[in-house]
């Protein structure tokens, strides 16, 4: 029996459009899925997941997900017909959209088999099978999630000519941010369908959207490297407008950023594929932080407090 992990992970800017080669600043958080395998009598494999969840996303997930387990097992070349193994899913990452919640799965499970099966894969190699791991989730996956929930810390990632690329990035001092869950679903390939509808219906307003978006996530990375978190929170903001422009986000997203907003966060946006998921609040101080924590809690929202950044 071997046991492996993976991050959860959350995106200050740039989420949507890293295919576009929008450069993306993303951050691990201090919260895992947990694979163990184990080998069993039978035949192929069986899957018992105990993560906590969004209502219902488990459920919505579970034919991506059965594909997502058959295609790195075949990535990685395990017999399953040979050498039966039972998965199970825990940990303390909640499972819902906007957290990198199949990423971390992918993660783990990559870690497990790695350790069960004796292969001696490197890091590199992890991350790149728990990428493959993510194309049924995402029709086409950037890898940014992945990476992030690997190689954990903050990361500027983006991708040039189709290569994927990333960097650490080392904040004076670490600080605090509060995600709040919507509650709602999302069909990452079906955004993917609703970005590309946006390219053909007006490709013009789409490039020069992406055009802002990359000035701000570099001005974002500037700001991060200075310690400047009005800065960051300020552009976390003026991103979040702009992805309502978009249609990217979601009645519930915006009601919650501005909630936040008004209870003193630095900066609110939504975080990960939009339309649902989570938002992310910057909210640096543990009494802040508590601040917009109990009050979301209060009105019923399911949230993660996260410390992240640093050296």
């Amino acid at each position: 029996m071997a046991k492996g992990s993976g991050f959860g992970k959350t995106i200050l800017i740039g989420d949507q459009f890293v295919l576009d080669e929008v450069p993306a600043i993303v951050s691990s958080i201090p919260f895992e899925t947990v694979a163990t395998v184990e080998r069993i009598d039978g035949d192929g494999w069986i899957l018992e997941d105990n993560r906590i969840e969004v209502p219902g996303y488990k459920e919505k997930k579970k034919e991506q997900q059965s594909r997502s387990i058959d295609r790195i097992l075949e990535v990685m070349n395990i017999d399953i017909k040979k050498s039966p193994i039972k998965i199970t899913y825990g940990g303390t990452l909640l499972a819902g959209s906007g957290v990198g919640a199949s990423a971390a799965s992918c993660v783990s499970l990559a870690r497990a088999l790695n350790m069960e099966f004796n292969l001696g894969l490197p890091i590199e190699e992890i991350n790149r099978v728990a990428w493959q791991g993510e194309f049924p989730y995402h029709g086409v996956a950037s890898g940014v999630d992945n990476t992030a929930s690997t190689y954990g810390g903050l990361l500027l990632f983006y991708l040039k000519n189709g290569q994927q690329h990333f960097e650490k990035i080392r904040t004076p001092k670490s600080f605090e941010i509060v995600l709040a869950n919507s509650g709602v679903t999302v069909n990452t390939a079906a955004l993917d369908e609703f970005i590309d509808q946006q390219k053909k219906t007006n490709p013009e307003l789409f490039a020069l959207r992406l055009k802002t978006i990359t000035s701000q996530a570099y001005e974002m990375k500037r700001a991060l490297d200075a310690g400047d978190l009005e800065d960051v929170g300020k552009l976390m903001s003026k991103n979040h407008k702009l992805l309502i422009d978009m249609g990217m986000s979601h009645d519930t997203l915006d009601y919650l950023c501005k909630s936040a907003l008004e209870k003193g966060a630095l900066g609110a946006k939504v975080t990960g594929g939009g339309r649902g998921g989570y938002m992310v609040a910057l909210t640096p101080g543990n009494k802040l932080q508590e601040t917009i924590a109990s009050t979301f809690t209060t009105e019923g929202y399911q949230l993660i407090r996260a410390t992240i950044g640093g050296g």
